[in-house]
This record gives structure tokens, sequence and C-alpha cells, in this order.
């Protein structure tokens, strides 16, 4: 009698798949028939997930996981049907030969019998291709219908900072709408990126998703158009945050503006004047040739120190709004003290360190960073190996490049 794994996958996008609990119970019934042993620890379920891709599907990856064991503890796994498994033919192929080259078990559909011969090897690729085509029509279809509703100035997305969703409408939230509001009227004074990101900081005030305001945060809500009463939507996903692309659509939508068009077109043309003085990705050298690239911390927050636009090193989260103190120092004040200190000890001969003791907390503080990052990565390669993403080779492998 064999030993059997189950996977079961429902997405939320399907209208006539079975459920889980059905897909468990026909597939007990197969195994039943075919003298396979199912224990409940090795049943596998992602339900509510549409991923395509296996990497999204966590009972999956840890169903992989726990093949991959030794010794092996399942024979076979049986699926309800092959798109259960998969809907990539990449990683059909990939975790089939996988686990029946490499690790000698069976991936069985109880709802699709190939048989044994060579013929079964077409009809089972074909089958796959066309769970495929389906996943992928399934997609478009999707798009089209959410293209649709923002055509009619619906949203389709988490409601922007400043609106709730409700009846699938926006409307304004009472709450944050003022904070929109600020921020507009701090940048229409002359306020930078950093400045109003780290004055929202310093209020407490979070984002839609409870994440610290950085400057690109801030400067994402002043050209989410939004705000006046529109929508925007890319349909193109390769191109979605590129809002510039042709692809853009930007239609009125059936909610109330939160600001006024002058102060929004104000703010446009701000930002437009701006992105000509600092182009985005904009280098004032070529970062080989900076001698203490990534060599210089913020005593604040321990930050690197990294180079801008204005030929200076700042403060990585400082530049953000995230660190409340400037380290500003220009690349030539830097290296003209480093080669400095480096000729009065290489002439006086004497290379004893000395250390303040704020420079030596600074240390200290850096190193308890930095074991602490240490103990972080240990914690997940523990519990990828309790979860059953990786064999205990995998655990004492990751561990020993670690420790």
């Amino acid at each position: 009698m064999k030993t059997g794994a189950a996977y079961v996958r429902v997405s939320t996008e399907d209208q006539i798949e079975y459920s889980p609990d059905s897909q468990i119970r026909l597939i007990r019934d197969y195994a039943k028939k075919n003298d396979i042993i199912i224990p409940d620890e090795y049943i596998f379920v992602d339900e509510g997930i549409s991923a395509r891709t296996a990497k999204k599907r966590p009972a999956f990856m840890r169903m992989i996981g726990m093949a991959k064991l030794k010794p092996k503890l399942f024979d076979c796994i049986l699926v309800y049907s092959l798109s259960r498994f998969a809907r990539s033919r990449e990683d059909s192929v990939v975790y089939k030969r996988m686990l029946r080259k490499d690790l000698g078990i069976e991936v069985i559909s109880t709802s699709q019998d190939f048989g044994n011969d060579k013929m079964s090897i077409l009809i089972e690729a074909l089958l796959e291709a066309m769970d495929e085509y389906y996943s992928i029509d399934l997609a478009e279809n999707v798009k089209r219908g959410m293209t649709e509703r923002v055509s009619r100035g619906e949203p389709v997305s988490i409601p922007a900072f400043g609106y709730a969703i409700k009846d699938k409408q926006y409307i304004i939230n009472e709450e944050t709408a003022p904070i929109v509001q600020m921020i507009f009227l701090d940048f229409a004074d002359g306020a930078g990126y950093r400045e109003i990101a780290a004055k929202l900081n310093a209020i407490g005030i979070r984002t839609t998703r409870g994440n610290p305001f950085e400057n690109r945060t801030v400067e994402y809500i002043l050209q989410n158009p939004v705000y006046i009463g529109k929508i925007r939507w890319n349909p193109e996903e390769k191109t979605r945050r590129n809002y510039q692309s042709s692809h853009i659509m930007i239609v009125d939508g059936s909610h109330q503006a939160i600001i006024d068009a002058d102060i929004w077109e104000s703010a446009q043309q701000r930002m437009a004047a701006l992105q000509r003085m600092y182009p985005k990705n904009s280098r004032i050298a070529n970062e080989d040739d900076l001698m203490l690239r990534g060599l210089l911390r913020c005593s604040s927050c321990s930050s690197t120190l990294t180079k801008s636009a204005s030929k200076s090193y700042q403060c990585y989260r400082y530049a953000r709004g995230c660190c409340h103190v400037s380290h500003s120092i220009t690349v030539g004040q830097a290296d003209e003290q480093v080669i400095t200190a480096i000729e009065s000890t290489l002439q006086g001969g004497q290379f004893q360190l000395t250390q303040t003791s704020k420079h030596a907390d600074f240390l200290l503080d850096t190193a308890k960073l930095q074991l602490q990052r240490e103990r972080q990565k240990l914690q997940r390669i523990k519990e990828a190996y309790e979860n059953g993403i990786d064999s205990l080779d995998e655990y004492c492998s990751r561990k020993q490049r670690i420790i």
C-alpha cells in the first residue's frame, strides 16, 4: 500500500470548480480504490489563490519542500485535475520532472486517466496547454471588465489615501482627506517631498497600508488625479506604474474631489519644474569613482550615506523622510578629510586607533543592528525548514553560510 499526498487549489476567479471539501472527498475516494493512504498532515490546500506561478502558492511550495525530505514521506501526489496542480506549462514541466525523475514521486490526476503509453504524454501536454490558455484568457477577460468599469468612472483598486469605498464607490474619508489637503497646500507653499514626508511621520500619520511616508509616497499622492474627481487606469500590466504611457486612461469619476483644480494644477506645474531640474536616474559621477561608497553611516539611524544629485552624501532614510537628522557632506569634503587623516597618520608613524565614547556607542549600535539582522535570517531559514519548504540538508547548508 502506498502513502500519498493530496494537493487542492481553489481560486477566487473560478466559478465552476469543486470546493476544497469536494476535491478532498473525490481524491480520498480514488485513493481508497487504489490502495493509497493519505494522512491528514499530507493534505495541502491553497484556497482563494489564482496565481499562475507556483511560487505564489504557499501550500504548494510547502508540499514540494516535504517531498524533498529523506527518507521519502509519500510516494505520489494526487490532484483532482492537472489544472489544480499548475496552470503554467513551465511550472508543470519543472515540478513534475523533479518529482518523478529526481524524487520518485508520481503526480496523479484522479479525474484524468492518461494511461502509461506514449500517447498519454501528448494528451497530458495538450490538457496542460488548454489549462494555461484558459488561465490567460480569463485574465484578459478580467482586465477587460476592469477597463470597462474604469470607463464608467468606477474604482477598480483599493481606495486611495483620503478615500474609502462604499457600495463600489469612492467616498471621502473624513479623517485622512484633510491630510491630503495639507500635503497639497504644503507643497504649494514650497515644501519638498522629503520635508512633507518627515512632517507626516513626526505626527504619526501612516499610509493606507500602514507604512511610514516616504518622499515617493508624497510624490505619488501629488500626481494622483483621483483627488480632483478622476480615475486613472493603465490596462497594460507591464507598464502599470508608467504614468507617461500612451495606454493610460484618465476619466471623470463618480466621486467627490478633495482638491481644488487650481491647487492641483499649481502642484503639477511645480512637479514638472522639479523634474526638469532634477531628472530621475541622473548621476553626478560613476559610483565606482566614489572613494567612500558604502562606507559612510548615519550616526542617528545607522543607514548608509548615499550620494545625491547635489554632489554630496546624505543619509538614505533622511532623504526619504524617515530619519530626522541630516548628515549631508559633500563628496569632496568627505574625501579630503579621510585623505588628510591618512596622510597625517603615515607621517607621524602612529597607527594607534582612538575612539570617542560617542563613536564607540555608534559602533556598538551598528554591531547590534547587524546581529539582529543575522538572527532574523536564522529565524527565517528555521521557519522554512519547520514548514517543510527546505530539507534538513538545505537548512544546514543555509545555516552554515550565515554562521
